[in-house]
């Protein structure tokens, strides 16, 4: 029993620090990106955003380039983009950003169920930081 434990143990620590959920309970998976070979300059990049039951991610702006489509894979996700009124979006629901907007809320409406998103931005090639969290 104790090999077992020791194995599990040892999994553990060799789990790579990108799988770890980030202080907030929130996970930010890669899952595309490519250049709009019609739009020069510009590029498609998609990731996955996975809350853990409760979990939140900081208030943040986007890159100014920016212009987003969120979908809702699983769960339920309350947000709110700029001075818009903060909103549940459920399984099959979407919003979007446009470049420049301020996401003050990005958070699992549940406490007891995780909750997960497809985020798709168009951005210019050039931007390598998508997400910005907010000064405190």
């Amino acid at each position: 029993m104790a090999h077992r434990f020791l194995l599990a143990a040892a999994a553990l620590l060799a789990t790579p620090a990108l799988a770890a959920p980030a202080p907030q309970n929130t996970t930010v998976t890669p899952q595309f990106a490519h250049a709009i070979p019609n739009i020069p300059g510009k590029s498609l990049k998609a990731v996955v955003v996975s809350y853990a039951p409760g979990g939140t991610s900081p208030a943040h702006h986007h890159a100014s380039s920016a212009f987003i489509y969120a979908y809702v894979l699983e769960g339920g996700i309350r947000s709110q983009v700029n001075d818009e009124p903060a909103r549940v979006y459920h399984a099959g629901e979407s919003w979007y950003e446009t470049p420049g907007a301020h996401h003050k809320i990005s958070e699992n409406a549940s406490k007891t169920k995780p909750a997960k998103l497809l985020a798709v931005f168009v951005v210019d090639s050039d931007d390598k930081v998508l997400t910005t969290p907010d000064a405190h």
